[in-house]
């Protein structure tokens, strides 16, 4: 019996399960296969070069699934942006009903852009008081993401099993738990904590369909919960990324007192990381991961994994916790 609830039905999906959008990731292979499989597939826009190369990717995950997916556009500070708002129009002009966000307050120009069309926003926030801003701005649902996360945690440091039921006690709005979650455990803890949902990253990399190189892949089953490095601490900018030589020499670099970031840049240029997914040379540069790599042992089709953990929090509900009860 499938977990309905209200991101379920906002979302026009049969199970709570989203797919994150990931740099590098986010193409029509791994996003078709989330959608197909009954989650929500993401595309992830900057992926693309341009807006023109985004039109075509939607029409290409289109030919692949006729379930919804989102497209993600994450707005990050840089010298020389990306034509974010030409990101956000291919979207609109192309139909796409939810649109996943990140990143600094420009966003909410975005927003402005999108509400009119009805298309849903989905947007991740690593803090309480940035969900309760998204809310009263009038996101539809929250991505609560906690410090176990891949990506960019933010600077507050607060798990999931603290961060999600806190955003629970304030946010109205559906909340996605992101961060962690890799398992039907992981969704069974999320939907206890108050989330409606699960927003997954890193696991859906260690799948068949994830568009990246098997050596990769193999390293997310190879790392443990402690095979992350934290990186840019120093410039209140967190990063969490797999653990591997590159990510290690970061580290020691950004340790030296009088280290800058240009001391790095060259581990940690995007054009380095992106090379690593295609060519699996893990000594090449740095690579995203969360803590859920614990939690990692196999790399399955996502139609697998996803009726996995379906199937897993199914058991757990009706069977172990129910059997708890007197």
């Amino acid at each position: 019996m499938p977990f309905k609830t209200r991101v379920t039905e906002m979302l026009g999906i049969e199970h709570p399960i989203v797919q994150g959008g990931m740099q590098g990731v986010g193409y029509a292979e791994l996003a078709s296969a989330v959608s197909n499989a009954g989650g929500l597939g993401t595309l992830t826009a900057l992926t693309q070069p341009n807006p023109a190369a985004l039109r075509d990717e939607i029409a290409r995950c289109r030919q692949m699934t006729d379930k919804p997916f989102a497209v993600n556009l994450t707005v990050l500070p840089t010298i020389l942006p990306p034509d974010y708002k030409g990101y956000a129009q291919v979207a609109i002009d192309a139909g796409i009903k939810v649109i996943e966000t990140a990143g600094t307050q420009e966003v909410r120009e975005i927003w402005e852009m999108v509400k009119p069309h009805g298309i849903k926003i989905l947007h991740k926030c690593t803090a309480v008081r940035h969900a309760l801003s998204a809310e009263r701005a009038g996101c539809d649902i929250i991505s609560i993401d906690g410090f176990e996360c891949a990506g960019h945690p933010g600077e507050d440091d607060i798990p999931g099993l603290i961060l999600i039921p806190a955003a629970a006690d304030k946010v109205k709005i559906p909340m996605l738990a992101s961060g962690g979650i890799g398992d039907g455990r992981g969704l069974v803890a999320a939907l206890a904590l108050g989330a409606e949902g699960i927003n997954m990253g890193t696991r859906f990399c260690a799948t068949q369909e994830a568009p990246i190189h098997d050596n990769v892949k193999a390293k997310y089953v190879e790392n443990d919960e402690r095979g992350t490095n934290l990186i840019f601490r120093k410039f209140k900018n967190t990063a969490r990324v797999g653990k591997n030589s590159v990510s290690d020499k970061v580290v020691e670099i950004s340790a030296r007192p009088d280290a800058v970031f240009e001391d790095i840049r060259p581990y940690v240029a995007g054009s380095v990381g992106r090379e690593l997914l295609q060519s699996g040379n893990l000594d090449s540069g740095i690579f995203w991961a969360g803590m859920v790599q614990g939690l990692i042992h196999d790399v399955p089709t996502v139609k697998d994994l996803i009726d996995r953990i379906i199937g897993e929090a199914e058991e757990i509900v009706q069977g172990r916790l129910g059997g708890m009860l007197r």
